[in-house]
């Protein structure tokens, strides 16, 4: 691996900064230092190993190892049969970052990004970093999505996303809305009705994929999709529920059934669309994430959506910015482990090409 820097002028900390250093910073980390390109990267966790440490305790991989893996190191087997653990991808991330020496500082968090010079100033917690391109690679789970209904200020219970879960305990002997049709949402489910009485809330019937079917065979048959374009009839998605142990072991108990949304909640539980009302102790809110990227609010680039309009990963509006592994909208499966150095790779080969060139911003 190629990692002499290339000359960096004398006002810059360094060419690129990378924001946030869980899979998809590492991911561009590794392609940087193969371009020789100066970099650091800034990880506001305390830890190795990105949103992971914050998975609930029982999480597992839906792939095997060796089809979970960041470009250059595979992942290693575990010594049991199953997939991977939460535990066991933290250690690889952790151990990924070490094998490369990548130049992580933390706990930094980035406060605000800013035009200065022809370049960037990244102001943080730690002082500011002058850089002359940027890449935001820091996720969604800071930002967790929790949907609004009348009423809902006046619920009495308990609210938590699956971003703060982390084991059915708390729920025992509860009456528990788990909304949400996902992955999260089912084994989570399959989790809480084993000690509490569950009623699953999603907006479309949950679409199962087959028994045989995990993470690597889904992300190969949509690749051959995505790549074959869009006049072949939609695949399976990465959001379609696979059929990991604990959800095969949840439709055994005939628990897999799921409901419509309700319309708005009670001081005490919720009203269904027939006018039923159900009391209710907590819900369990699977509905997925935002992007976490407020520190961009002024450069202008945010739209309502908390996205930034981009070509690939490249921001559109502002050279000298890039986004990486947000999902859909900056590469095809660029949110998962083995989808990201693809966007990662591209990325790096981006950002090479606009250094080279000299077209930074202007103030």
């Amino acid at each position: 691996m190629n990692t002499a820097p290339l000359p960096l002028p004398a006002d810059f900390t360094t060419d690129v900064l990378v924001i946030g250093a869980g899979q998809s910073g590492l991911a561009v980390g590794y392609y940087l230092r193969r371009a020789g390109l100066a970099c650091a990267l800034l990880d506001d966790q305390a830890q190795p190993g990105g949103a992971w440490p914050h998975g609930w305790n029982s999480l597992r991989l839906f792939s095997p190892a060796d089809a979970s893996s960041l470009p250059g190191w595979l992942m290693p087997r575990p010594a049991d049969p199953g997939f991977p653990t939460r535990d066991a991808v933290v250690d690889y991330l952790t151990r990924y970052e070490q094998r490369y020496a990548l130049p992580v500082h933390r706990p930094v968090r980035v406060q605000a990004v800013r035009r200065s010079g022809r370049g960037f100033a990244v102001h943080t917690t730690a002082g500011t970093w002058q850089a002359r391109a940027v890449v935001c690679a820091t996720g969604s789970w800071r930002n967790p999505f929790m949907p609004t209904y009348p009423g809902q200020a006046d619920f009495g219970g308990v609210q938590q996303h699956s971003a703060h879960y982390h084991d059915a305990a708390p729920f025992a002997g509860k009456r528990v809305l788990v909304v949400g049709g996902g992955n999260s949402g089912a084994q989570l489910l399959a989790e809480v009705s084993r000690v509490a009485h569950t009623t699953w809330v999603t907006e479309r019937e949950p679409r199962f994929l087959p028994d045989d079917v995990d993470g690597r065979v889904l992300f190969t048959q949509a690749t051959q999709r995505y790549h074959a374009g869009l006049e072949i009839a939609p695949p399976p998605t990465l959001g379609d529920v696979v059929m990991v142990d604990s959800v095969k072991e949840a439709r055994r108990r005939g628990v897999l059934g799921s409901v419509r949304p309700f319309g708005q909640f009670t001081r005490t539980g919720v009203v269904w669309a027939d006018g039923r009302e159900e009391a209710v102790d907590a819900v369990l809110w699977c509905t997925g994430f935002r992007p976490a990227l407020d520190f961009l609010a002024d450069l202008g680039v945010l739209q309502p959506d908390g996205r930034v309009a981009t070509a690939g990963t490249q921001a559109t509006a502002l050279p000298g910015l890039w986004l990486v592994g947000y999902g859909s909208w900056t590469g095809f499966a660029s949110a998962t482990l083995i989808g990201v150095g693809r966007s990662a790779r591209t990325t790096v080969d981006e950002i090479k090409t606009f250094l080279l060139s000299g077209d930074l911003p202007r103030p």
